[in-house]
């Protein structure tokens, strides 16, 4: 059951740069390089992060199945803690407790149950903002179709998620133009990747969000060691470049 201290409430407004001398601009800069070099000691956490929107219906129990399938992979990667956000209906948009057991998320997201309204991806990105302020985020997964906010506004939360360190994995169903343009750019600006999601690559797709498991857990090393080919696909996506 969601824990209702957990819910993902309205998009807080972040602070504004202000002007800075050279030696605030020096710590910055540090603080930059400490947060790239640095991974949280203990379990690896990534969030999963759902459209659940009507759009998303014909194509629902194919997204579950694949999402097992990454929870699977996060069950034999091990030390990785999961959190399952979803948005849909009118300004719906809840989150689960971070857990290494995935057996209830599983059950939780074969739960859900999609409902009319608009997308909710800025919340998505502010709520891993704020997480990654308490305990570091390695990865953020987020699954949709549609894209109908202000794409300077997920540009800039994107922004924000690369600098600290949480690259966003966009797995698009479709081919909604608007929705492809912002999708890109988030994955660009988080330094993660964007991949197509449909029926006719299902089979690599699953594979893919097992290979975010396994780099969530323990980075593009631990990725280059398992050195499967959709391992080998997601290290030449995060290094540049998206996979259509």
């Amino acid at each position: 059951m969601m824990s209702k201290d957990k819910l993902v409430t309205a998009d807080t407004k972040l602070p504004q740069p202000k002007q800075s001398g050279a030696g605030e601009i020096d710590a910055f800069l540090r603080q930059v390089k400490a947060v790239a070099a640095t991974r949280a000691s203990g379990a690896g956490r990534l969030i999963l992060a759902l459209d659940a929107t009507m759009s998303r219906q014909p194509t629902w129990d194919l997204a579950c199945s694949l999402q097992a399938e990454m929870f699977d992979a996060v069950d034999r990667a091990g030390k990785l803690g999961v959190q399952l956000v979803y948005f849909r209906g009118f300004g719906e948009c809840r989150s689960s407790k971070f857990v290494s057991d995935t057996a209830a998320l599983k059950k939780l997201m074969t739960g859900i149950g999609c409902r009319g309204g608009a997308t909710q991806i800025g919340k998505v990105l502010t709520h891993a903002l704020k997480s990654n302020t308490t305990q570091k985020v390695d990865a953020l997964v987020f699954i949709g179709d549609a894209m109908e906010e202000k794409i300077d506004d997920l540009a800039e939360k994107a922004g924000r998620l690369g600098l600290h360190g949480v690259p966003v994995f966009v797995f698009q169903e479709g081919r909604d133009r608007v929705a492809e343009t912002a999708f890109k750019e988030i994955a660009r600006l988080s330094k993660g990747a964007w991949f197509r999601f449909d029926h006719n690559s299902a089979s690599t797709l699953a594979k893919l969000l097992s290979s975010v498991a396994v780099f969530a857990s323990g980075g593009l090393k631990a990725l280059e060691a398992r050195g499967r080919p959709e391992d080998r696909l997601m290290i030449e996506n995060l290094r540049g470049g998206s996979k259509e």
